[in-house]
């Protein structure tokens, strides 16, 4: 199953920083179960929140040079509060280092000025043909479904 965790994109500094957020609704269909008399997000999926808006920025910082992009790494997470209906959690993240596939970030999500959470991230970047050369319609399938996405995030 697949949560997309980012509403909009609200700025993009190619190759820095990216600000995005996320608007919590009761109709959240994890919420039902998470906690059914206290409906809070869940820690993961505020962390995944942060990794997606991260991805957004790495994808647009390389015009999609590379179909997947995903979490290896999540280090010196610390959660501060609660993300409840009705509030809205403000994400941004920055590029500290490109290493290879490997790109280092840090990221943060708020709620009304408040810290939520913080976390550094190591995102891998990679094409599904690199190791298999069969796979290079399915890299253009998933960045082509990417860039569509990204047309309702972001209206700059």
């Amino acid at each position: 199953m697949y949560f997309s965790l980012i509403d909009k994109i609200d700025s993009l500094e190619h190759n820095k920083r990216i600000v995005a957020t996320k608007s919590l609704s009761l109709a959240e269909e994890y919420l039902q179960d998470h906690f059914p008399n206290f409906p809070v997000m869940p820690g993961v999926l505020m962390l995944e929140a942060l990794t997606q808006a991260s991805a957004w920025l790495i994808r647009v910082s390389e015009d999609f040079a590379h179909s997947v992009v995903v979490l290896k790494e999540a280090r010196n997470v610390k959660y501060a509060r609660f993300v409840q209906p009705g509030q809205t959690l403000l994400i941004t993240s920055e590029i500290v280092q490109e290493d290879g596939n490997l790109i280092t970030l840090k990221a943060e999500g708020s709620v009304e000025g408040q810290n939520n959470l913080k976390a550094r991230l190591i995102l891998c970047r990679y094409n599904l043909s690199d190791t298999d050369s069969t796979q290079a319609l399915a890299d253009e399938k998933i960045v082509a479904e990417m860039r569509q996405r990204l047309k309702n995030l972001y209206r700059h």
